[in-house]
């Protein structure tokens, strides 16, 4: 955080000079220190950030795949199978324990086509499925193992 900051110091002044350096590493620190000891930062929770960017890259491209097929799947389903809709309630108990991999879950749920995740409560969703099919496998989808695996990794 300290390196993000001094960046935007010297962003921020427009030119570099020997003065505007020496001064942005006191400023910089001490606004460091101020996030440490009020604000409740963490250079452990930094490298925690730091050490989830593959799984946040790779959980992106996974929810991009299964996006692509969900509008693949909902195309078919409109243009020549739209007689056979028939919406399905899907509850299930979803095993992750952080409350931000839940959310991340729910969010990914909704952004794949043909699903809403309509409720949720403490481990419960309810999800709005268009057919049956869209509802298949979604309590042991991919999304819930790569965020369990992260939540292991985490801890």
């Amino acid at each position: 955080m300290f390196f993000l900051l001094y960046c935007i110091w010297l962003v921020l002044n427009g030119h570099i000079t020997m003065e505007i350096c020496i001064f942005g590493i006191f400023i910089c620190c001490a606004v460091f220190l101020f996030m440490v000891k009020f604000l409740g930062y963490s250079i452990d929770k930094e490298k925690k950030l730091y050490m989830s960017i593959p799984f946040l890259i790779s959980y992106v491209a996974v929810l991009f795949v299964e996006i692509i097929k969900a509008n693949f799947a909902v195309f078919k389903l409109m243009l020549f199978e739209s007689r056979k809709i028939e919406p399905v309630i899907v509850k299930f108990n979803v095993p992750l324990k952080t409350r931000f991999a839940r959310i991340v879950l729910a969010n990914s749920i909704t952004l794949t086509p043909g699903t809403i995740t309509a409720r949720i409560t403490e481990d419960e969703y309810v999800v709005h499925c268009l057919t049956e099919e869209l509802s298949n496998d979604i309590d042991n989808s991919s999304f819930v193992k790569m965020l369990m695996k992260w939540e292991a990794k985490m801890q």
